[in-house]
């Protein structure tokens, strides 16, 4: 309970109090040879900022278009501002929600920091924050190092654990803006794949229902004693249920037979419920859907077998856990889906390669993976495949198919506990990955560091050459 000396803070010239989004810093920092600007500034995403706050973001970067960025990067525009204006030479370090460091704000954020001669001396990847404050925010946070020193040794500090110590890591090529040593690349979302032999990728079916067109397992006896009701049952699917092989249904309305309300308590009761739920809306097209109460809010649904994916899936996995669906289960939001006529997309999916560039550039929640079909998906650098490659990566898909066929029981989440895989999946995997990496010209035994490079390589030579063949990349000397 004891403060120390330095408390309180008697010896500091000057504390402002104000909104430091809203203030000239110019006109609070002293002439200086050597600047040093750091702290820890306020977390708000886009959903939970109010539009004070929204529009202080909009004017500490001069742009409309603030998209997903942090409130916290708007310490970030004022920094690169009172260095460009005040001409200080100096350094500037955050601590900030990783979220800057994952999918789409990384090149709206670095972009500007980098075109300003800026480059990444330092970073912390992400931690869990811990604090003796009462209600401490438990997020999880990254620390971003600037500098203009490109002679001075970059410095990685890396995390096991999000709640353990940190381990350094070497860096030989410099730290790009997803926090891995790297070429300083910013991957940009895109509206459809770069790769020509990838199919488009879409979110499911939104039930926007309050809950009354979705069975949990406690209501589906009642449903299917009703006749006329059971008609009607399919198996839904989100993310969780996906993964954990959740029981778990809804009532899929599409073909409905008008007469059938009247036929059915059930389905009376439950359709009256959603667009009372709809009708109460604040949101003008939620209301719009009180005229098709029978109707999910937003369908999606294939009409053939299709890839689903969850939205988010444990970051701990070595692989992507998705699977191969019949159309006659309806894939809720929480699953993106795609048509998959030959079986190449689950390959890619169920790739090391894909996973890999998931974690790299793609988002999270909180430390979890956070699939995003524009982000990863559309950006996944597969330069054009030959036929002897197509054939070899489908094959490599069904083998996995075939390994987890031989324990039907478990769920996706225990098929990949990465602490008790069946070896005929590992094996499975292993030469999946094998026909994958190919493509990007490895061979052999390849390493995270090779996979990486050799996906940035293909990204870049994709994005600015067109399709050119890939050359094997080097092998990283052991350090």
């Amino acid at each position: 309970g004891d403060g120390p000396d330095s408390l309180p803070l008697n010896k500091v010239r000057s504390i402002t109090v104000a909104n430091a989004l809203r203030t000239d810093w110019t006109e609070i920092v002293e002439p200086t040879e050597h600047l040093y600007v750091l702290g820890n500034p306020p977390f708000l995403g886009h959903a939970t900022r109010v539009e004070q706050q929204a529009q202080e973001l909009r004017d500490a970067w001069h742009r409309n278009d603030i998209g997903r960025l942090d409130y916290v990067t708007g310490w970030y525009a004022k920094s690169l501002e009172l260095f460009q204006r005040a001409g200080y030479a100096g350094q500037f370090a955050f601590v900030s929600t990783n979220s800057v460091t994952q999918g789409e704000p990384v090149p709206a954020l670095f972009g500007p920091i980098f075109a300003n001669g800026w480059r990444i001396g330092f970073a912390h990847r992400t931690f869990a924050w811990t604090s003796e404050a009462p209600k401490a925010a438990a997020v999880h946070c990254v620390i971003v190092g600037f500098d203009k020193m490109p002679k001075t040794r970059a410095r990685i500090f890396a995390y096991s654990d999000p709640h353990g110590s940190a381990t350094e890591l070497a860096v030989s090529e410099g730290i790009n803006g997803y926090l891995v040593d790297g070429p300083n690349l910013l991957v940009e979302q895109r509206r459809k794949p770069l790769s020509p032999d990838l199919p488009l990728v879409a979110m499911g079916s939104m039930p926007r229902d309050g809950g009354n067109l979705i069975i949990d397992a406690e209501c589906y006896d009642e449903v299917a004693a009703d006749p006329v009701a059971a008609k009607y049952l399919r198996r839904f699917v989100m993310g969780k249920e996906l993964i954990h092989d959740i029981p778990r249904w809804c009532l899929w309305l599409v073909d409905l037979d008008p007469a059938d309300i009247a036929r059915s308590p059930v389905l009376k009761r439950r359709i009256d419920a959603v667009r009372a739920f709809r009708a109460a809306s604040t949101a003008a097209s939620t209301r719009d859907m009180a005229n098709t109460p029978h109707l999910f809010g937003q369908r999606s649904q294939p009409s053939a077998p299709y890839v689903a994916i969850p939205s988010v899936f444990g970051e701990t996995r070595r692989w992507a856990t998705c699977a191969l669906l019949s159309a006659e289960v309806i894939a809720g939001n929480k699953i993106y889906k795609c048509d998959d006529p030959d079986g190449l997309a689950f390959a890619i999916f169920s790739s090391s390669a894909f996973i890999l560039w998931q974690k790299t550039i793609g988002g999270r929640l909180e430390s979890r993976l956070n699939f995003g079909n524009t982000t990863t998906w559309n950006t996944f650098p597969l330069s054009q495949l030959t036929d002897e490659q197509r054939v070899a990566i489908i094959a490599g898909g069904q083998a996995v198919l075939d390994a987890r066929a031989q324990h039907p029981g478990r769920s996706l989440a225990e098929q990949y506990n990465p602490l008790a895989m069946d070896p005929a999946l590992l094996k499975a995997h292993a030469a999946l990955d094998k026909a994958v990496d190919a493509v990007f010209g490895l061979k052999g035994n390849v390493t995270e560091a090779e996979r990486l490079a050799a996906l940035f390589a293909s990204y870049q030579r994709l994005t600015t050459e067109g399709q050119l063949p890939l050359p094997a990349p080097k092998k990283q000397r052991k350090k």
